[in-house]
């Protein structure tokens, strides 16, 4: 199946299941709740985001979520949380949410193996656990993300292709995620499925937390000990971390391909400036609604769809969860008006500020 109808299958399952529902401590905490919040049997659900460096969190993935459990539940608590990319005070987060009464959480894990316990907390408490977009490890009840050894893997191809046959004998530099976050390990893994034995890696780091700032400076190192002349490409996890990266070789004078993933709106204009080569663009829409849906489910006593969950995933700690894991798109300069622009991520005028304007225009965006 093409990623394209595999996008339009994911969000008809989605849609078709709203429908199907709608008739049957610290660190950024807010709480929504209805009058009725204090309501036996009123759903009551937290959840619980990793950190803002990341723009997509508080941009896309909170208010698309908390949307679609209030559209299916008008009266639903939610508790939100964000841990500022602390693991210790998620898992005091987690401790909050249970005093507090939430009988589901939608948990997207800083550190997927110091929050087990927290996890193993819930479950004991009868509570249920939705992982989202990264794979906690304990016994947790549903994951739903993106898959992520496929995201490598495009980054990488996207790589190998714009480097093409200009590698002779130069090297890549390869600044991935977060050792501490699982989706880091898939996506360092689908990326060097598709470099290894094409491109060659002359310098390798995994960035603590995805700071861009470590990035820079990684990046930086890599120039220096590789010799600017001799650096062909680098591939970068993420657009956060490709910021960064892409000061480095600004300040270096090297323009080489640059990889990315999240499709940030600095990062599709960098795409369109020729700084930047490609993102990965996951549309947080069917992600954020599987993940309400699920949780609502949990919330009303009830098992989940088939469509909610077509496949398994095991986590770090040998469960295996029920999963659902919508296909990504690689975003290029040719395609940004039909994805990120189509999709309502970004309009025109957010993307084509005055700097970007010719660009725009000749990319056919104005």
């Amino acid at each position: 199946m093409n990623i394209g109808l595999r996008r339009i299958v994911v969000a008809t399952a989605v849609a078709s299941l709203g429908l199907t529902l709608a008739s049957c401590g610290s660190a950024k905490q807010s709480t929504s709740s209805s009058a009725s919040g204090s309501a036996a049997g009123t759903v009551k659900i937290g959840l619980l985001l990793p950190e803002t460096k990341t723009t997509r969190y508080e941009q896309f993935d909170r208010p698309l979520i908390e949307a679609r459990i209030k559209s299916l539940v008008p009266d639903a608590q939610i508790d939100y949380y964000n841990a500022n990319q602390d693991a210790t005070t998620q898992q005091t987060q987690v401790d909050t949410a249970l005093t507090k009464g939430d009988k589901v959480l939608i948990l997207d894990a800083v550190d997927a193996k110091s929050i087990q316990s927290s996890v193993q907390k819930a479950h004991d408490a009868g509570v249920k656990v939705v992982a989202y977009d990264r794979l906690a490890q304990g016994p947790v009840d549903a994951y739903v993300s993106f898959d992520n050894h496929k995201v490598g893997e495009l980054q990488g191809q996207a790589l190998v292709a714009a480097v093409g046959g200009k590698s002779g004998s130069g090297q890549i530099i390869m600044i991935n995620g977060s050792p501490t976050d699982p989706n880091a390990a898939e996506f360092k893994a689908g990326a060097h499925s598709a470099i290894d034995g094409k491109l060659k890696v002359g310098k390798e780091y995994d960035t603590p937390n995805w700071d861009p700032n470590n990035a820079n400076q990684e990046a930086a190192a890599a120039i220096t000990a590789i010799g600017a002349p001799n650096v062909v490409g680098v591939y970068s996890a993420n657009d956060g971390m490709a910021a960064g990266i892409a000061t480095a070789l600004k300040a270096s004078n090297l323009s080489v391909p640059l990889t990315g993933q999240d499709a940030q709106l600095d990062a599709v204009q960098r795409i369109l400036a020729g700084t930047q080569t490609m993102s990965i663009y996951k549309p947080y829409k069917p992600e954020a609604d599987a993940a309400g849906s699920m949780a609502v489910r949990f919330a009303q006593g009830q098992n989940l769809e088939p469509s909610l969950s077509p496949t398994t995933s095991k986590n770090g700690s040998g469960a295996t969860v029920p999963s659902l894991l919508i296909a990504p798109t690689v975003l290029t300069k040719d395609n940004i008006k039909t994805t990120v622009v189509a999709d309502g991520l970004y309009t025109v005028p957010q993307i084509c500020t005055p700097d970007y304007a010719s660009a725009c225009a000749a990319a056919g965006l104005q």
